[in-house]
């Protein structure tokens, strides 16, 4: 490829509405152009490296004996009535009629299609085990998309779904997706933890989720060094301490004047956090009604609301109104769980051993002291329901537990018999009885690899691609491409790579060295020639590896077997990575 013909322009300036390093990298690079909020094309050096991970994706999971289809994009509504998402979901859902009046949808994942092909084509048990996937175009209407490839509306996608006779055989199979997902991940030179996750609108027993460490990341990772736990933070769990023992005081009220935060009460009565409760309120639909939610931690603690409402087996929570909350019986900003009506009251598991603390006396400008769980106020709703921090302890061994944004590239789930009992996919056993079908699911973000490797590969210049999903290995930069015998030679070379399958794109435009420059620096190749006058008088080129302080200069006989040498050594590395998993 001649940079000449390139179909794409690189930026000099930042983008202004970039947010991301790798959503500015990505547009001032020439490899996406948005269309829409959350909607990107891919140009072609964008495109080059998606089909490369696509084919790091295929053969990996044909490794585990995954065969690949192509379900389609548009769905009819009726396939997921029978599982209740259709109603269940929300306005991320696009929904619309074909020309017959028929409720059809753009399809953000495939359980429903896929378990209606599993109950047309598996009979037998001796159909299983079967794994499926493909990699597919899919539509999500997200209320908030951002930083690029990273939250985007319309994503490509592989997704695959296992089918298994029983739990047993899922559970055999489960640990070939995981190790799969990290040879793909490191292939792809993107550094991955995995993590429990929640199981969120797929449903099923357990899932994990692969994450890429990175600032920008709309995640937060819980995770222990000492003893290697991990979990996303809408599931970490942690050891609660231990609260002093102490008799039961009795219940003062006191003025707190402009003390509508814990930090505020907890400064004026010289308590700390951890001596308070803290109220919060969320509206959300249980079971076909709104209801008023009151969750309560301790003061130093915050709401998991991912846990609230899995416990709830709640729709989406929102913060409640004012006017709801005073119906209720409560004082926004003093609030407290004593004497409120029409509301579930939810309480945190360290609150009922932690005695005497401070809460709102549902009185504008006072609190009350000493208040007791039991003595003062009581729920049947006490569970698990403070969200993980740094520097709590881990749930397993003790030790302090770190916090990192992290990006979510794959996820893994434990689907069970949530679709096949819905959908009636069975099999016959050997006696002849139909037993549903024990599903697994397995998604990527194809589109999350390319931004996740561009966030954890760049510096100051642009791009650093790993070898193996780099548009092209070899960045030729002609200098005085006019100068008698240079493109020549430049030619030359790029014929001499391609023909040794290396894939090369020369610079053969007609600016100055220093655009030149920039612009391969910008486009991040592994390698970049410079065929050059000063170079080309002794027989020479500049050789540079992206990244690297220094370049070496290279006979032009030389060129074919040092960079097929370098680029050897480049994936190997990256297999060594992968291979040590």
């Amino acid at each position: 490829m001649r940079m000449s013909q390139l179909f794409g322009q690189t930026y000099r300036e930042k983008p202004a509405d970039a947010t991301a390093v790798s959503h500015e990298l990505l547009l001032r690079g020439g490899y996406i152009r948005p269309l829409a909020a959350g909607i990107y094309s891919f140009l072609p050096l964008a495109f080059r490296t998606l089909k490369k991970v696509e084919t790091i994706v295929r053969e990996e999971m044909n490794a585990i004996d995954g065969q690949e289809i192509l379900m389609p994009v548009v769905h009819p509504a009726e396939l997921w009535e029978e599982t209740g998402r259709y109603q269940e979901i929300g306005p991320e859902m696009a929904r619309f009629k074909d020309r017959a009046g028929h409720p059809m949808l753009l399809g953000m994942t495939h359980e429903e299609v896929i378990t209606d092909l599993a109950r047309r084509e598996i009979k037998s048990h001796k159909q299983l085990p079967l794994m499926l996937y493909q990699m597919q175009t899919k539509f999500r209407d997200e209320p908030r998309s951002r930083a690029g490839l990273i939250r985007v509306r319309e994503f490509i996608m592989k997704d695959a779904y296992s089918f298994h006779r029983d739990v047993t055989d899922l559970d055999r199979y489960y640990p070939s997706v995981y190790r799969a997902y990290f040879r793909i991940f490191d292939r792809c030179g993107v550094e991955t933890v995995a993590v429990a996750s929640d199981v969120g609108m797929m449903g099923g027993t357990e899932a994990h989720e692969f994450m890429g460490l990175t600032e920008i990341g709309e995640d937060t990772i819980i995770t222990c060094e000492k003893c290697d736990y991990s979990a996303n933070r809408q599931v970490a769990r942690f050891r609660r301490p231990e609260p002093a023992t102490e008799d039961e005081a009795p219940l003062e009220k006191v003025a707190t004047p402009e003390c509508e935060t814990i930090e505020d009460v907890a400064t004026f009565l010289e308590v700390p956090t951890s001596k308070t409760a803290k109220a919060v309120f969320f509206s959300a639909e249980i079971g076909g009604e709104e209801k008023l939610i009151f969750a309560v931690t301790r003061g130093d603690m915050e709401v998991n609301e991912t846990k609230l409402a899995n416990y709830l087996k709640a729709g989406e929570l929102a913060a409640a109104p004012d006017d709801a909350i005073h119906a209720a019986g409560a004082v926004p900003g003093y609030a407290s769980p004593m004497s409120v009506k029409n509301c579930i009251v939810v309480v945190d598991e360290l609150v009922p051993n932690s005695p005497n603390l401070v809460t709102g006396a549902n009185e504008e400008g006072f609190h009350v002291t000493n208040a007791n769980f039991g003595r003062d106020f009581a729920t049947d709703h006490v569970i698990d329901l403070a969200a993980a921090e740094a520097g709590f302890a881990c749930p397993e061994c003790g030790a302090p537990l770190s916090a990192n944004n992290a990006i979510e590239i794959g996820n893994t789930f434990k689907l069970g018999t949530k679709y096949s009992d819905a959908m009636k996919a069975t099999f016959l056993d050997e006696e002849g009885t139909a037993i549903p079908c024990v599903m697994g699911c397995y998604g990527i973000g194809l589109g999350r690899i390319i931004a996740s490797a561009v966030e954890m590969s760049h510096d100051d210049d642009g791009i650093i691609w790993p070898v193996s999903i780099a548009p092209y290995h070899v960045h030729i930069v002609l200098l005085r491409p006019d100068e008698e015998g240079l493109r020549d030679v430049a030619e030359s070379i790029m014929s001499d790579l391609e023909k040794a399958s290396v894939e090369v794109i020369l610079d053969d435009r007609d600016e100055m060295a220093g655009v030149k420059f920039k612009d391969a620096d910008l486009m991040g190749m592994p390698i970049r020639l410079t065929v050059s006058p000063r170079n080309h008088k002794n027989g020479k080129v500049e050789m540079k590896i992206r990244g690297a302080e220094s370049a070496t200069e290279i006979a032009y006989a030389d060129v074919t077997g040092v960079v097929t040498g370098t680029l050897s050594d480049m994936r190997a590395r990256l297999e060594e990575i992968a291979d040590a998993r």
